[in-house]
Formats: C-alpha cells, structure tokens, sequence
C-alpha cells in the first residue's frame, strides 16, 4: 500500500520538480529521475515580437538572472545586424555582469546552500534555511546580505534597475556611468573583497566537516562546456571549448554556431530537454555547463587572488578533472571573488565613464545568435527575424537544461547510495535535495527549475507500484 509523507519547510530552489525513485525486488534504489513538471514557453511567445524588444522580454525569464538574459540577448541581435558596439560599451556590461555574479553566487551559497553545510541534512527542517542561518551564524548572516547589496547596486547603477534591467541596446548602452557612480561602486567593490574572502574561508572550513558527505554524494564524469579566452576563465566573449573529463579538447566553437554542433532530446515525462554534442550523440555526447565545469576547462583566471584559488581548487582532482559534484560550492566561491576582482579592475579603467557608448543601428532581419556564461552555466539565445527584424523563431538553451543530464545522475547516484532495503529515512529528501542544489538550478529558465519549491520524491517497487510519495508542498 503506497503512503504519503508530508515534509517541510519548503525546500531551497526555485520552480516545480519531482523525484521518481524505482527500487529493485530487495528494495534497493536502481533507477531515479529527476522530473520537471513546469511548463512555460517563452520562446513561443517571443514569435512576432520586434528584435529590438528581446532584451527586455527575456530578462523576465528569471528575476534572479535577468542580467545574463539581458545581454545575451543584445550580443544575439548584434550577431544578426552584424554591429560592433564600442569598447567602452563593452566595459559596462562586462561590469554589470559581474555585479550580477557578485548578487548571484552569494544568493545561492548563502541563502539557499549554506544550510545544507551548517546543518545536520537529519536535523530539524524548520533549521535548514536562511532563518536558521540567521539564527545560528547572525555576523555572518548580515555580511551575506550585504555582499548581495552590493551586487545589486551595481547592476542598479549600470543596468538603470536592479532588477530586469534595461540599458543595453543594440550597439552598445542607452546611458553611460557617470564619475559620481563610478566612485561609490568602487568604495563598495572594495568593501566586498573582505566580504568575499569571508565567504571563502567559510566554505573551505564547512567542506573540512564534511568529508564523507562530498564522497558519498558522489562525481558526474561528463564533458564539460564553458566559454575560454586565451586559455583563462571568460563570463562575457570567447570560444566555446567542449573538454572531457580527461581534460582533452572534444571540440572548439564559436558561440554563434551552436545550432551546428548542440541538439536537444526530449522524453515525455519532463518538460526540460537533454542537450548533447551532436558528433558523439545522445549517449555519449551530454555534458555539465557552470561553475565546476569552468574552471576544469581552463588553466588560470586572470585575477592573482582568483588564480590562486584555482590552484588549491585543482588539487582535488581525480586524474584530470575535479569531478565531484559538492564541488561546485567550491568553484562557485572561486567565481564569487573573481567577479570582485574583476569588477575593481573594470572600474579602475578610466574609460568607464567615457560617454561613447554607442553606435546606431539600422533594422533589418536575419538569423544570429549570443552566447554568455551565466552564474549557473553556458546560456544560449538565437533569433531569426524578418526584413522588418520581426522575431519568427527563437531558441533558448539555459544552464539548467545543459545540465540536466548531469542533475539526473546525480539524483540517481544520491537515491542508490541512501535507499537501501526499501527503508526511507525522514532525511533522505534532504540528501537528494542537497546534489539537486549543487547545480543551482532554475527551473523557471528551463522550461521555455529549486528557495521555493514544491518537491515530490515518488518511490516505487521493481514492477512499478506506488510504495511511497515524500512530498514538501510550497
């Protein structure tokens, strides 16, 4: 007979996903799939909108990202016009995309992560949360808040909101920095590498405690996909390099084919896709996008104290990659401070507040796409228009969706490891929750995903029947 478990608090993610668990005769987890039920379209209803309003449209994607789908979606319009936009131009976005980092990572370590480190994952559910982390950690709390301020006040100033932003256009940005924005975001950047550093040292110490935890949630050896500029970590430009977790070059791309070198498999019990590397197909050619999957790529970030994260970072390598995946804290904070010191040396540029900041731009159609790396990962947008630069496809790929292979195998390889003799433990939602987490999913982005989430983990015995449903409603 099958039962149900209520379990809360809501969990810390962000959309509408399951848990399907299938067990074997002895009760043991075989097979696990993690299911997203949420459906949205966006890029049907980007059909007959004008190219010039996309940056705008697409920013409501995701109100924790609207940053990185607002300047994909200008450098895809861009590839379609065939427009370069000023240097200075590029400055400020690049500023405002690593104030978005800044906001971004502290968002998930924090508020939405910290709790799986700080706490036992069989502890209370009414302590494993941000409040708990107010609670247990107040100083440490407060400077969280604050690390994501600043970051929000950043994307404010240069992006003229600090949500869905507004000022990058094609050719380049609506209005330039001006001497006296420039002078307080700097006072804040340099408060924030303290901040940050913080943050570091937190997570360092809190993976110290929890060895056997990042063992035995297990490593996805996939390929790994990211953008890379001469060899070092990029956010904004560069060529797409497809590695294999033997550190071999699979393939390099400029990031305006993708359509010739990524497709996309669907299956019917998920609304989000499986996108894979065309030339070595489904079976072999799925991949993992976002922090880990970055800094396995590349051989150095162009920041000393970021650069010399990495080193320490690559020493938990097995063979070439560092494969586990709660390691994707680890490189998550790494990023953090790169973004920290790469913002400080954007706006050490003088150039920052120069006011050529933009070029016209005449209307016409065509196909062009725009690549960039979000906070979660590779974040793909690509439009064709008409003469009168009327949008008649769009195609979204999120990092989320480049993930979510990865994410499977993860929920499968937590479900196999903690599921045994059909027993269930009451923190077992927790443990499958925390490899989900690792990713930063957002589900919202990739249904065209975990904060505030309604989850239902779905157990089943080996001929399919209904043994057990854990469920946290939102």
């Amino acid at each position: 007979m099958s039962k149900k478990i209520i379990i809360k608090p809501v969990t810390r993610i962000e959309g509408h996903g399951k848990v399907s668990i299938q067990l074997d005769e002895q009760g043991n987890a075989i097979n696990s799939k993690f299911i997203v039920e949420e459906f949205r379209g966006f890029e049907k209803f980007c059909e007959g909108r004008m190219l010039w309003e996309m940056p705008l449209i697409t920013s409501r994607i995701c109100g924790i990202c609207p940053v990185s789908h607002h300047l994909t979606a200008v450098k895809a319009i861009e590839n379609v016009l065939n427009v370069q936009v000023p240097p200075q131009a590029e400055l400020l976005r690049r500023l405002m995309h690593m104030a978005q980092f800044i906001h971004n990572h502290a968002l998930h370590f924090f508020y939405l992560s910290m709790p799986d480190l700080l706490f036992s994952p069989d502890g209370d559910p009414k302590d494993r949360n941000f409040f708990g982390v107010m609670a247990s950690a107040p100083e440490l709390a407060q400077k969280a808040i604050r690390l994501r301020q600043i970051g929000q006040n950043i994307v404010h100033r240069v992006g003229g909101r600090s949500i869905h932003p507004v000022t990058a256009i094609p050719g380049g940005m609506s209005k330039p920095l001006t001497h006296e924005e420039r002078f307080e975001s700097s006072k804040e950047i340099d408060e924030a590498l303290a901040l940050v550093e913080l943050a570091l040292d937190t997570c360092k110490t809190l993976f110290e405690e929890h060895g056997e935890l990042l063992t035995k949630l297990g490593s996805v050896d996939k390929n790994y996909l990211g953008l890379v500029k001469e060899g070092s970590l990029e956010l904004y430009d560069g060529m797409l390099h497809l590695v294999n977790g033997n550190g071999v070059l699979v393939k390099q791309f400029a990031g305006e084919d993708y359509l010739d070198y990524i497709d996309e498999y669907s299956t019917n019990d998920t609304y989000s896709k499986f996108p894979y590397y065309k030339e070595l197909n489904y079976d072999k050619g799925t991949y993992q996008v976002g922090p880990l999957a970055r800094l396995n790529i590349v051989g150095q970030v162009n920041t000393p104290l970021a650069n010399k994260e990495l080193q320490n970072f690559k020493a938990f390598a097995e063979g070439y990659s560092v494969n586990q995946t709660m390691y994707y804290h680890y490189a998550r904070m790494i990023e953090l401070l790169y973004a920290v010191e790469h913002a400080k040396q954007l706006l050490d540029e003088d150039a920052i507040v120069s006011k050529d900041v933009r070029v016209s731009v005449n209307r016409a159609g065509g196909k062009g796409s725009g690549v960039i790396e979000a906070p979660r990962g590779t974040l793909m947008h690509h439009y064709q228009a008409d003469d009168t630069g009327k949008i008649i496809k769009a195609d979204i790929i999120v990092p989320t969706t480049h993930n979510n292979a990865a994410i499977n195998e993860s929920v499968n390889q937590a479900a196999r490891t903690f599921i045994k003799g059909g027993e269930v433990a009451e923190g077992l939602l927790n443990r499958v929750e925390m490899a989900i987490r690792c990713y930063d999913p957002c589900l919202s982005c990739s249904t065209h995903q975990i904060g505030m989430m309604p989850l239902i983990i779905n157990i089943r015995s080996a001929d399919g029947e209904l043994v057990s449903s854990i469920r946290r409603d939102g």
